[in-house]
């Protein structure tokens, strides 16, 4: 929200107050929480009159200092985002008082608070950098012209009128001169936020726009810092865009709380980010695999599904999970949760058939959507299942379905209601859901069965309804085996994986869009992420399809999905369908290294596909990367945006790199690479001192013991011990002296089928060996 007309003046209509000094401090067992006065006060006459801002300045883990302001004291509000959900905090708070000012310290990070005048500021003072956190917080009231109301209009012709004031708690943190800020979850515009509105509200509006279906109140800087804003319903941050050197945070309402999180490294600010909002579980293996569509407006029945199926195995490309989009149920009767009988008369028969016959998961498209035309409606209807008019009517709105009404997930019968329908589901052979939609959650003139603040629930709904699902594929399927594909989602949501991208057209700059939006989800607390390759809208040229192809196989999840059309290879042509095996293959062989980085993930929160500058935080080249990515530590991917007679271009960090393809070609960073990319390569390099662990070669699959026939590839080592971690816990141990390299299995059960050294031979195993020369 901006309130200033200029740097010097205030819009019409705006009235601030200040905090300029402290009244009363408490020392806490965690931090202070003080009393500050919007006007000095000289005198007991001065009293006479507030605001007065109750501010609480605590450190509820390590590394971190919450500052919590509070204008109206009230009954703590019953939406929330829940804190430390699967990981406990580590308290390390040393608290300290001068005749000038309070101290809070925590594992490096200072934060200094002055009574009169009333100031604050932040500091990592191992480093001696000041985050310059200003000394001012403002609480504002503005005219109707800027309320919620107006601005965020509810698809619905009742409304009711909007206050003639709207209170606003606003806080600004200092912009320094290079910093720059990322994340913000899912966010398809620059990549660099500076400049921006970002408005933290869910929406529908494609990725062509800046409005986005996965919100996060979270941004992450090349500072060694990272904000969050514990704030579930709508949050506005002006990224240097209303005063250039302040993020402006602004929040309808009477309070507002964020966090600011310390580390050394950006992966340490993400690791205490999802400490506070949580990691993902562990995921099943089978879902690294490729997953195919049925697509969305195209026509498909059983004799669709099992044609795709058998094609891509005959070309080499076999598909792990098997997707139906919506037309899985009649047109009109979105949810029914009913197989449509016209196309899949059988169809508990008919999806064991498949999976018998091609190895593969099934997943349906579902969401928390229910036509009146459903025959399920009136169930929901007798039921009050669904969100609610104030007047006690379904809220309903002929948007996506006719007359559709949405589940109201805080009243426990509606979500046993919508569980059984899901069960069914799940009885007859689906193994996983796509949650879809939950972004258009209406929150004017509604109510909820628990009497949630429908503002705080609107980007909220989207968590309750993942976790929903999420846990009732864990009961049924067993813990490590359940999965989602969400297209919605808000700060936590990691904890219900897979999301992807949402709707993207079938362009060169579309598939650059899509990259962003998973590089800033990643950045933003998310392990994985995923997009539909060869874009959703449109038919995408077979050069841009085959690019998309890379970039998506080389990404944490792979989905072949559009609207209109079919995403299977041989529509591109059998070049393209070559093109995807060799990728395919590829991927399946780096499962020892993946599915390593994503047990991690759920101890550390660290993101598979990762923005360069996490992992090369000193090379400022690398801040404003974001048509490349790191997956993992040890692997650049750098996806091609352009046709195939024009050069694409790429950088390499320091040290001297090895081609993954081609092991005899290294190039020596820093450098930037031009080159032509043929379409049956992308660019992907290893990094040095990788000891990288392969499974063996024509698996077929993703999911397969680790542990076994390893393919031990070595780049350049530093003398000493290297180590490798095998799924399952096996360690892998390369000692280099004097030239030679030892390579050996330091615990845990697991053989070795072969070790390369890059440039050199490769040296077989024998069978049983548990050590090997090489030089």
């Amino acid at each position: 929200m901006k309130f200033i007309d200029g740097f010097w003046l205030l819009k019409n209509g705006v009235k601030p107050y200040y905090g300029v000094q402290v009244l009363k401090v408490d020392q806490q067992t965690d931090g202070y929480e003080l009393q500050v006065a919007t006007r000095p006060i000289r005198h007991r006459g001065d009293t006479l009159g507030g605001p007065v801002l109750t501010v609480k300045v605590h450190s509820p883990t390590e590394g971190v200092v919450g500052v919590k302001i509070d204008h109206f004291s009230h009954i703590e509000p019953t939406v929330h985002i829940p804190l430390f959900p699967n990981s406990k905090p580590i308290p390390n708070v040393n608290l300290s008082k001068t005749d000038s000012d309070y101290s809070l310290s925590t594992a490096g990070l200072d934060a200094v608070i002055t009574e009169n005048p009333y100031t604050y500021h932040c500091s990592n003072r191992l480093a001696e950098r000041v985050f310059d956190v200003p000394s001012r917080w403002t609480l504002s009231s503005a005219s109707s012209s800027s309320c919620h109301g107006d601005r965020h209009l509810d698809p619905t012709p009742i409304q009711q009128p909007t206050p003639p004031t709207v209170r606003y708690i606003n806080s600004e943190l200092n912009l320094s001169p290079g910093e720059l800020v990322y994340g913000f979850g899912e966010q398809f515009g620059a990549f660099v936020k500076n400049g921006q509105t970002v408005q933290i509200w869910n929406q529908d509006g494609g990725t062509s726009s800046d409005q986005t279906y996965k919100t996060v109140p979270f941004y992450i800087t090349n500072r060694n810092y990272g904000v969050f804003i514990n704030h579930p319903g709508e949050v506005e941050v002006e990224v240097g865009s209303e005063k250039v050197s302040r993020v402006g945070v602004s929040t309808a309402g009477s309070s507002l709380e964020y966090f600011i999180i310390y580390g050394e490294t950006p992966l340490q600010i993400l690791e205490r980010y999802t400490r506070m909002t949580g990691r993902p579980p562990v995921l099943p293996s089978w879902t690294f695999g490729l997953w195919l569509s049925t697509s969305f407006l195209t026509s498909y029945s059983s004799d669709t599904v099992s044609g795709f199926l058998q094609g891509m195995q005959d070309r080499n490309c076999p598909v792990r999970v098997f997707h139906l989009d919506c037309f899985w149920m009649k047109q009109y009767e979105w949810c029914s949760f009913t197989f449509d009988p016209d196309n899949f008369a059988d169809p508990k028969g008919y999806l064991s058939e498949i999976k018998r016959k091609f190895g593969v998961k099934i997943c349906v498209w579902i969401n928390p959507y229910i036509s009146q035309l459903s025959p399920i409606f009136k169930e929901g209807v007798k039921g009050g299942y669904f969100i609610q008019r104030t007047d006690g009517t379904p809220w309903q709105w002929d948007l996506w379905q006719p007359g559709l009404a949405i589940v109201d997930f805080t009243n426990k019968s509606a979500c046993e209601w919508y569980k059984s329908k899901l069960e069914a589901l799940i009885d007859i052979g689906v193994d996983c859901f796509k949650t879809d939609f939950a972004e258009r959650i209406p929150h004017a003139s509604v109510k909820y069965h628990d009497g949630s603040d429908p503002m705080r629930m609107h980007n909220m709904y989207s968590i309750i309804y993942n976790e929903l699902v999420f846990n009732l594929l864990r009961e049924r399927m067993g813990e490590g085996e359940a999965v989602l594909f969400a297209r919605a989602s808000f700060a936590g949501g990691q904890r219900f994986p897979v999301h992807w991208g949402g709707d993207c057209e079938s362009t060169w700059e579309a598939m650059a869009e899509a990259m962003r939006g998973c590089l800033s989800l990643t950045l933003s607390g998310f392990a994985f992420a995923s997009h539909d390759i060869g874009g959703f809208e449109g038919h995408p040229p077979p050069e841009i399809y085959q690019r998309w192809v890379a970039f998506g196989l080389f990404s944490s999840h792979s989905r072949l999905h559009g609207s209109s059309s079919y995403r299977v290879p041989w529509n591109y042509g059998e070049e393209a369908a070559q093109n995807m095996a060799t990728l395919l293959e590829a991927k399946h062989s780096l499962m020892p290294y993946l599915y390593q980085l994503a047990l991690q993930s759920t101890e550390t929160g660290h993101p598979l596909q990762r923005a360069m500058f996490l992992e090369f935080p000193e090379d400022r080249t690398t801040h404003y990367l974001d048509r490349q990515f790191m997956l993992g530590p040890s692997l650049l991917v750098a996806p091609v945006f352009v046709p195939q007679e024009e050069e694409t271009e790429y950088y390499i960090p320091a040290g001297r790199w090895t081609n993954f393809w081609d092991h005899q070609r290294t190039v020596v960073g820093p450098k930037w690479i031009k080159e032509r990319v043929g379409l049956d390569e992308v660019p992907v390099w290893v990094r040095p001192g990788t000891l990288l662990l392969r499974g063996p070669p024509k698996t077929g699959r993703p999911d397969y013991d680790y542990g076994k026939d390893l393919r031990v590839e070595i780049f350049d080592i530093a003398e000493g011990e290297t180590c490798a971690k095998v799924p399952g816990g096996a360690i892998i141990r390369a000692d280099r002296k004097d030239g030679k390299v030892t390579v050996s299995i330091a615990e845990g059960n697991a053989s070795i089928d072969s070790v390369l050294l890059a440039g050199g031979n490769t040296v077989k195993v024998e069978s049983g060996a548990t050590e090997v020369v090489c030089e």
